[in-house]
């Protein structure tokens, strides 16, 4: 099962190509693989890039580390899976090299890659949870290579950041500072009468209060071994004791504590009908690659139903029937949101326009409907005539309201649609996704099957 870890290195990059290619750990000529850099050339190579580009203080290079679990795989079939690993993550845009070590009971790769694009035209800027993007790309590689990935990651981290397995799902145990900031929560609900109450209400909550020099408070979760600081650099935005005591104050509103969600997988796509493509006179190349592709989409599909703990088929009938009910429904509700909008802003129009030329009917009426009058006055009253019509028309007899009362209603509608194409975009995403993985999975049963009818006809 492979493990990952992304590294962003500060240090020489001689030094870490040295460390890669040593001997003693590697076989330099059939365990290294290289892109857009020669072996032996590669750090003169990714340093003239970043000089070029001026690119040469900070962050020098990244480093992936991929481990395997022992006995699973060949070092050179995992020197292939660590560079079809770093062409996946680089896009190929950057200069890396991969040296695979079978120096430890695991092997693994080592991956160093520029942090300056290949083109010149862009540094990598490491981003929040690349970690975890670069776990479920090398999950989803291993799959696709039938190798075995972490179930069950481990739950915890002893540092800042969570760990995959914790950041992995929503069902999985709350962190401590997640656990203290619903307590907080629950506390706050319960409207203390002071400071004091609340913390009396958070150790009735099972929370213990530690109370350090100068008087700083910490809370202690149940089973765990460090205190966390009652302030909100640690425990977040809205959780200090300043923020507690407004709130006690009847000063801010309670909050409520944030849910770690985990991000949505990439989009898996419906399967290749391969013979049907065959019958419509595809050659064997296209063949080939087709393959390659099912296989990448199986992989992504078992991924999706792993994590979304779809292990019945009929489970999966029914979420994927009530996603595409529920894409319709938001979908009917965005054109009846953007129906009302466009009538009252038409409206709104409407009536600006009408205020605008009633001045030049209200002259013509006085002018007795002077001809002269018209047609100085044509343009101006032939707008008059088409706002009133269109008022007219929108109204259907109802009373026209105040602008005031036009203005928050098309602001209300505005700030529905919004929310509800947010909805929408989730829910296409979400029915498109299990459509895919449900064609998917009824494309594999049908050939499971047909292969079992022929083996019964036999």
């Amino acid at each position: 099962m492979a493990v990952t870890k992304i590294l962003a290195r500060h240090a020489r990059l001689d030094l870490a190509i040295n460390y890669a290619v040593n001997p003693d750990k590697t076989d330099e000529e059939v365990l290294t693989a290289y892109l857009n850099c020669d072996k032996g050339h590669a750090c003169h190579q990714m340093l003239a890039t970043k000089e070029a580009k001026n690119n040469r203080d900070g962050v020098q290079y990244y480093h992936i580390i991929q481990s395997f679990k022992p006995g699973e795989i060949t070092p050179e079939e995992a020197n292939r899976i660590g560079y079809e690993t770093a062409m996946r993550w680089t896009k190929g845009k950057y200069a890396f090299f991969v040296a695979t070590h079978t120096d430890k009971a695991h092997i693994h790769n080592h991956i160093y890659y520029n942090s300056t694009a290949y083109d010149r035209s862009r540094k990598f800027r490491n981003f929040i949870g690349s970690s975890f993007a670069l776990r479920r790309l090398s999950d989803r590689v291993c799959l696709e290579h039938d190798l075995s990935v972490i179930v069950n990651p481990k739950l915890h981290s002893k540092g800042r950041y969570l760990h995959y397995g914790q950041w992995l799902g929503e069902n999985q145990k709350l962190s401590q500072k997640e656990q203290i900031r619903l307590a907080i929560d629950a506390a706050l609900t319960e409207r203390p009468k002071d400071f004091a109450d609340f913390l009396r209400r958070m150790e009735t909550a099972g929370i213990q209060v530690k109370r350090g020099h100068g008087g700083a408070i910490s809370f202690l979760v149940p089973g765990q071994q460090r205190a966390a600081r009652f302030r909100a650099s640690t425990l977040g935005d809205g959780y200090g004791p300043e923020d507690v005591q407004a709130v006690i104050d009847g000063k801010a509103p309670t909050r409520t504590a944030p849910v770690r969600r985990a991000p949505t997988p990439r989009r898996v796509n419906l399967l290749i009908d391969i013979q049907e493509r065959m019958r419509q006179g595809k050659g064997p190349a296209y063949e080939r690659w087709a393959k390659v592709y099912n296989l990448k989409q199986m992989a992504a599909a078992l991924q999706y139903l792993k994590e979304h703990q779809l292990f019945e088929y009929d489970d999966l009938a029914v979420k994927t029937d009530a996603a595409t009910e529920r894409f319709h429904t938001l979908a009917g509700d965005i054109q009846q949101t953007e129906a009302e909008l466009s009538r009252v802003s038409d409206l709104m129009a409407a009536v600006v326009q009408y205020a605008k030329t009633r001045p030049a009917f209200d002259g013509y009426k006085a002018a007795k409907y002077s001809r002269k009058y018209l047609a100085e006055h044509e343009a101006e009253l032939a707008d008059y005539r088409a706002a009133k019509a269109t008022m007219a028309e929108l109204l259907g007899g109802e009373k026209l309201p105040k602008m005031d009362v036009l203005k928050e209603k098309r602001r209300q509608l505005a700030a529905r649609k919004k929310a509800l194409y947010l909805e929408y975009r989730k829910a296409q995403q979400d029915m498109r996704e299990l459509v895919a993985v449900k064609g998917s999975v009824d494309h594999l049963r049908g050939l499971t099957d047909n292969q079992r009818n022929k083996e019964q006809a036999r």
